[in-house]
């Protein structure tokens, strides 16, 4: 079993530890709050002083913090774990941060002869106290090996997101969904009672659908994925029937902040030509206007 030094003992982070901990792994653990470090040494850990501390004599060290700039103080501030890491010893950034931060962070660990992967997490700390997350896993090959015993006391699934720093930019795109489609769910569900509908039936049929299954895996795959924009639902009726949907939500006075974006981007497409396209085709017609290659003629 491994020696880890663990920073940042949060909602998150203490159960991963302590999973750790029942794995048979040797902790070192530091946090601001003495409380969560007491806990974790009442299950058989080592309370650390600093982040240096944490990093003494260990084979890997995982920071779990709320933001990029405590990741950064914590490696490269005053007792910071770079102070005291060994040079084959493996720092893995398991925190939600910006994306840009984790390559500046990689870039400057990797400047200074120390090996760094980032690892984020998917799931809620539910699924962390029952060591059932889903890991992102944004490293080399060998980093990820080498990590994948800690990774399994943790998590239930590691995903290999495709090299350093893609662990991180995974992680942001899936919140950023789920985020967003969290506001756009809230919209239809208040409509739905605005007009009357019974909640349990619109939540019945729109379970059976891309409403609610979601396009990458319903309606991407055989058009627009695979290349093919012949209409099997035509953007244009797209166009108008979510402008009969919120012409609906005006009139019954419910916001539809969500949906009315939703519009300008169908009708950013029509104005390209792509009306009689698949609906799908706003993928396509995005990709165009953001810049990127067109995949799709």
């Amino acid at each position: 079993m491994s020696t880890v030094g663990f920073i940042g003992l949060g909602q998150m982070g203490s159960p991963m530890a302590a999973n750790l901990i029942k794995g048979g792994h040797s902790l070192r653990v530091f946090d601001i709050s003495e409380t969560a470090v007491e806990k974790m040494v009442e299950l058989g850990a080592t309370a650390a002083t600093s982040p240096a501390d944490a990093a003494l004599d260990v084979e890997f060290v995982i920071t779990m913090l709320p933001n990029g700039a405590l990741v950064k103080n914590a490696l490269f501030g005053e007792n910071g774990v770079t102070e005291t890491l060994d040079k084959q010893a493996l720092l893995i950034d398991m925190s939600t941060v910006h994306p840009f931060e984790t390559d500046a962070l990689i870039k400057e660990m990797s400047d200074k002869g120390f090996s760094m992967m980032e690892a984020p997490v998917g799931r809620t700390s539910d699924h962390a106290i029952k060591g059932e997350l889903l890991i992102l896993a944004g490293g080399t090959l060998q980093q990820i090996t080498t990590a994948q015993p800690l990774f399994d006391c943790m998590g239930s699934e590691t995903v290999d997101a495709g090299g350093p720093g893609k662990g991180i930019r995974v992680k942001i795109i899936n919140n950023y969904m789920s985020i967003a489609l969290n506001a756009l769910s809230a919209e239809a569900a208040t409509l739905s009672e605005a007009i009357g509908l019974n909640f349990d039936a619109a939540l019945k049929v729109m379970s059976g659908t891309p409403a609610g299954k979601g396009h990458f895996t319903t309606t991407w795959p055989g058009k627009v994925l695979a290349g093919d924009l012949s209409p099997a639902f035509m953007l244009d009726l797209a166009h108008k029937d979510l402008g009969i949907a919120l012409d609906l939500a005006n009139q019954v006075n419910v916001p539809m902040p969500c949906g009315a974006a939703s519009r300008e981007l169908y009708s950013i497409a029509r104005a390209a030509g792509r009306g009689r396209q698949d609906w799908t085709a706003v993928f396509e017609q995005l990709r165009v206007t953001s810049g990127l290659e067109a995949k799709v003629k």
